[in-house]
C-alpha cells in the first residue's frame, strides 16, 4: 500500500459568497499535536464560526482518523476533508479549515465543495511525498573516506542525519530496506571500508514523489 504525507505545513484561503475559508494543513505524527494545533488555531481565530478538522494518523502500525463539522450541517465539512485525505492516501497530517461565515447561506452542495476545494489547495502547496519503510542506521567509518561515502550516499539518495568526529567518524544514515541490503552486501566491493554498523531504529523514510 503505497503511503503519502505532506513535507511542510500550509495555508490556503478560500473565498465563497463573502465567506472565508482558511484551510491549515500540518504534518502530525501524534494526536496530542492535532489537538495542540486545533487549540492554537481556535485561539488566533477566536471570533470564527466555524473550525472543521479531519486528521489521519498512522502511529505504531495503527491508522488513527477522525473528522469534525464542528457545528456545521453533518456530512458537509469535516467528513468531505477526510475523504479527501483518505483518497489521495495522506496519512499523518492534520486538515483544519476555519471559515468566517460572510451571511450568505451556501447549502450543504456549496459547502461540501468550498470545505473540500480549501482543503485540497492547502495540500497542493504543502508538497505531498511517499513515506517508505526503512531504517535509521549508524556506521563508522575512517577519515580518509568520508567524501567517498558522501558521494555514495548522494547517488544513492540515502540521507545522512548526523556526523560526529571521534576516532573514526560516526554516521547516521536513513534509508530504505532494499538500500540497506545492498550497502551492507556489498560493502567488500566499495571504496570504502564500513568499521562497524548497527540498527537505530525500524521507521518511515520520506521520499519526494
Amino acid at each position: 500500500m503505497e503511503i503519502k504525507t505532506i513535507e511542510r505545513a500550509n495555508c490556503f484561503e478560500l473565498v465563497e459568497k463573502k465567506s472565508r475559508f482558511i484551510a491549515n494543513i500540518y504534518p502530525i505524527t501524534k494526536k496530542e499535536e492535532a489537538e495542540k494545533m486545533l487549540q492554537e488555531i481556535k485561539k488566533e481565530h477566536y471570533t470564527a464560526r466555524h473550525h472543521c478538522y479531519a486528521y489521519r494518523i498512522l502511529e505504531n502500525g495503527m491508522l488513527l482518523e477522525k473528522c469534525s463539522d464542528d457545528g456545521e450541517p453533518s456530512g458537509t465539512a469535516g467528513a468531505p476533508m477526510l475523504t479527501l485525505l483518505q483518497k489521495q492516501g495522506i496519512c499523518n497530517v492534520l486538515a483544519v479549515v476555519t471559515r468566517y461565515f460572510g451571511g450568505i447561506l451556501l447549502g450543504t452542495g456549496g459547502l461540501v465543495r468550498a470545505y473540500s476545494d480549501a482543503t485540497a489547495e492547502a495540500l497542493r502547496g504543502s508538497n505531498i511525498i511517499e513515506m517508505v519503510n526503512g531504517y535509521e542506521m549508524e556506521l563508522e567509518i575512517e577519515y580518509r573516506d568520508l567524501e567517498l561515502f558522501k558521494y555514495y550516499c548522494k547517488m544513492k539518495k540515502i540521507e545522512i542525519s548526523h556526523v560526529e568526529y571521534l576516532n573514526n567518524i560516526r554516521i547516521r544514515i536513513e534509508l530504505e530496506k532494499n538500500q540497506k541490503e545492498e550497502l551492507i552486501e556489498t560493502q567488500n566491493s566499495l571504496k570504502f571500508e564500513i568499521k562497524k554498523w548497527r540498527i537505530v531504529s525500524e521507521r518511515y523514510i520520506l521520499r519526494k514523489c
